[in-house]
Formats: C-alpha cells, structure tokens, sequence
C-alpha cells in the first residue's frame, strides 16, 4: 500500500560534488532528479565529508566560497538527516561504510554513487548502488 512518502536515497558524496562543479554532468541530472522525485537522507558523517570536501582551497577555481556554502545551505534544507546507529565493515574502502550505514538505518531504496567499491556491493542488503548515469537512464536500473 503506497504511503505517499517519496522513497529514500542517499548520495555519495563524489556525486554531490561532481554536481555543484559540472552542472551539466550526470551527477547533477541525477541529483536534480534526486531533489524533485525522492527523499534525499544524509547522516552526521556524509553531511560532515561533504563540508570537508567541497569547502577544500583546489576547488574555489571551479565555485567561489560563496557558492559552496549556498550549495551545501540548499542540500541541508532539503534533506532528511538521519540518526545512524548500525555499523558494517564490508566494504573495501572503510570510508565508504557511512553510505551503506545511512542506507540501512534510512531505509533508503538506494545509493547513487560513482565509487567502484560501492559499486562492488550492488545490491547491498536488498539496496541497488547505481552510478549516476544508470540512474537517470530509462530502463530497469534507474529508480
């Protein structure tokens, strides 16, 4: 029985970034699609990598500092920040566990990422891990 809610996604942050640095990229076609049709969920931890990412001095050649904090303000509005309590090990980069964590206790549909040690896991524990492109491509693979 549909509930009426959006479903949940969680977005890697390589994807975020290529989004706010390449707005004609796949990732920001996936994250517009993300911000229109879906429930976009982060975590403490990706909230907090984001900030570290997109806040670092080779990246004001593409944003200046004022549109990377309007970037993350409009992120942090419109997402569902979500309290993570379970903890996995299983993937190969042990940075990455904090999107698989969000997932699980997020009940998130799926991960768009472009991360192959993400990717590596597809599904992971019922949860599709799609790249940016597989997710706004028609067909079985995008949401």
């Amino acid at each position: 029985m549909p509930t009426g809610k959006p479903a949940r996604i969680v977005v890697d942050t390589n994807v975020l970034i290529s989004a706010a640095l390449l707005p004609q990229s796949a990732s920001a076609r996936a994250l517009d699609r993300v911000l229109e049709d879906f429930q976009l969920i982060q975590s403490e931890a990706t909230l907090a990598e984001l900030v570290d990412v997109i806040m670092r001095p080779k990246f004001v050649h593409y944003l200046d500092e004022e549109r990377r904090s309007r970037f993350l303000f409009v992120l942090a509005q419109v997402s569902e920040v979500i309290g993570v309590q379970t903890r996995v090990t299983e993937c190969s980069d042990p940075k990455d566990n904090k999107f698989l964590e969000l997932a699980i206790d997020g009940n998130a549909q799926l991960i768009v990422s472009g991360d192959s040690h993400l990717r590596d896991l597809h599904p992971f524990r019922g949860i599709a891990i799609v790249t940016p492109g597989e997710f706004v491509a028609p067909g079985p693979r995008g949401a």
